[in-house]
């Protein structure tokens, strides 16, 4: 039954029975739908709204990324254009996300890439690895701008929303550090007990102030400019105990962040109330969420691109929960593959897309595009069985003489109207709220280059006689080049610098989680990352043809294999290369 009314206002609720005109009233709720009570003159009525209006989460799975390496921590850029993964072996694999291929590889690091975080503009990635080492690195090139060593393994690292000159590290047992990348300096930022320096930081939405969290449940809020405390208050389990926080999420839109909590519980907060608060507040938190069956603990949380819901990642199995943030209801649970450990988990910044890694394979959460043709054609009808067909008796006439011509009315007249086809406006869920136009200098694809494997000629290289002279005058040249190498004339590629942060009080034994428990130094687990003495692209490229002898196919040994390195490494003379061979 279908009832009108005049509606005056409508307020979400999460069940009936919560709404006080429903005190003491039980009524049953189900976990997907939401409860809604229109507020009419001198009347009430109960409307239960089966689907929301528009359901902007993923359902299932579409696939995942194979790295060929282990993955460890992924990150998108802000368009959600390109999908930055760190590696087991070191490596940064860069895909484009719209076509699902890798775009760039960076052999970044030796040890494992714990840390990943895109620039503003998309032309940086700033990259953290289990052997203390931030880099940053020019994502065209390829190329390491400048290093940082630091006495402790980094936990996170954050880029400036708006200031790409500062980087925010989270260093182990240590106070978070600012470092600013034009004069390689760094600040440390202030905590609230030297004592406690298990604590994570994180800029707010615009990088106007620095939260940070440590064991204790103290939030300080900090301004970036200055490091003067904004703010504090102190996240509490409803008594006076108090519960370490974990992490801290800010949404890409709006003024919320979460805390996720040693006690399974995410904290959702107004950044504008805490701020209001001052020091030593007592802001109650806008949702609290949290697994109460199973008593989930959280490995990674963080928003959806419009702010609108959370996801968060198990820390006991590949599973991720989806809240919405305005209700707090459970949407929905995805299930990965049983057995496998969450590693990290990011939502895409435009699209209800959800990336996630366990097992070393990135999966890929979406929604199920479900064909509506009739959207496209309204008269289009889809049959469940076949069905005759009557012919109209004018259908396949070339005029058709009864049909009666209709008058220009509404989107028909309109067609007459001249259309702009060379302006281009700004897309909406690129630009910041206080941004009218995209940024015409970001990076949001990177150029790939088509591989050949056997061209057969270049069409485009020089005719045969120019071969022969280049031939004679390669020897000449390469003298030069010798005597000009030598005289120092033409520098070889820059060295990245590298900078020692030093800090105050900090241990130099701290391993990093990823890499294991602390002290066993008999442990038999396979060391993470590239063999010692290996050097970037040539041991990490996985398509390095092996030497192999005969026709049976296996690999050569010992001094064989020296022998037929030796061999190949010395350059064959036309007449001899014929006599070698035969």
């Amino acid at each position: 039954m279908i009832m009108k009314v005049s509606v005056t206002s409508w307020s979400p609720c999460t069940s009936p029975s919560s709404h006080p005109h429903f005190a003491g009233h039980s009524v049953h709720s189900a976990l997907e739908d939401s409860w809604y009570v229109a507020h009419v003159p001198s009347t009430l009525f109960l409307c239960f709204v089966a689907e929301s209006f528009g359901q902007n989460y993923p359902e299932e799975a579409d696939g995942t990324l194979d790295c060929i390496s282990m993955a460890l921590t992924c990150t998108f850029n802000r368009w959600g254009t390109l999908l930055a993964v760190g590696c087991n072996d070191g490596r940064i694999v860069i895909w484009d996300f719209l076509t699902r291929g890798i775009a760039k590889i960076i052999s970044a690091h030796i040890h494992p890439v714990c840390s990943l975080c895109w620039s503003r503009d998309g032309h940086k990635l700033v990259s953290a690895s289990t052997d203390n080492i931030v880099s940053q690195w020019d994502v065209l090139s390829g190329d390491c701008d400048q290093r940082f060593r630091f006495p402790s393994p980094i936990l996170k690292v954050q880029y400036h929303p708006r200031d790409q000159n500062k980087v925010l590290v989270c260093p182990m047992k240590s106070a978070p550090v600012m470092l600013t990348l034009s004069d390689s300096k760094h600040v440390v930022l202030p905590v609230d007990d030297d004592s406690d320096l298990n604590v994570v930081a994180s800029f707010d939405r615009r990088g106007e102030y620095i939260y940070t969290g440590n064991a204790k449940g103290k939030i300080l809020v900090l301004k970036t400019d200055s490091q003067d405390l904004v703010a504090s208050f102190r996240v509490t389990t409803g008594t006076s105990n108090t519960t370490a926080i974990k992490s801290i999420e800010f949404a890409r839109k709006g003024s919320c962040f979460l805390i996720n909590t040693a006690d399974r519980i995410i904290r959702v907060y107004d950044g504008r109330e805490i701020l209001t608060c001052g020091r030593d507040g007592e802001p109650e938190p806008m949702q609290k969420l949290q697994d109460l069956v199973n008593r989930t603990p959280w490995k990674k949380c963080c928003f959806s691109g419009d702010g609108e819901y959370i996801v968060a990642g198990s820390a006991r199995q590949h599973a991720l929960y989806i809240w919405e943030k305005s209700i707090g209801n459970l949407v929905k649970i995805l299930h990965g593959t049983r057995g496998e450990l969450l590693l990290d988990v990011a939502w895409h910044p435009v699209r209800p897309i959800i990336a996630s890694i366990s097992s070393g394979v990135v999966s890929i959460w979406a929604q199920n595009q479900v064909e509506n043709w009739s959207a496209f054609a309204p008269d289009f009808k889809e049959l469940d069985e076949n069905v005759e067909y009557e012919e109209r008796e004018s259908e396949f006439d070339i005029e058709d003489e009864d049909k009666s011509e209709p008058e220009q009315t509404g989107a028909d007249a309109a067609e007459d109207e001249e259309v702009d086809v060379t302006s281009v406006d700004p897309i909406a869920a690129f630009c910041s709220s206080d941004e009218e136009l995209e940024d015409s200098k970001a990076l949001l694809y990177l150029p790939i280059a088509p591989e050949v494997e056997d061209p057969e000629e270049n069409p485009y290289g020089p005719p045969p006689d120019a071969v022969q002279t280049s031939l004679m005058d390669e020897g000449a040249s390469s003298e030069k080049k010798r005597q000009s190498s030598a005289d120092g004339s033409q520098p070889p590629k820059k060295k990245p610098k590298t900078t020692n942060i030093e800090l105050q009080g900090v241990p130099n034994d701290e391993v990093h989680p990823l890499l294991g428990v602390k002290g066993d130094g008999k442990s038999k687990k396979k060391q993470a990352g590239r063999p010692k003495g290996s050097k970037g692209k040539e041991k990490d490229s996985p398509f390095k043809p092996k030497l192999y002898k005969g026709d049976r196919g296996l690999p050569l040994e010992g001094s064989a294999k020296g022998k037929v390195q030796a061999e190949l490494s010395q350059p064959l003379t036309a007449g001899g290369a014929i006599s070698e061979l035969l």
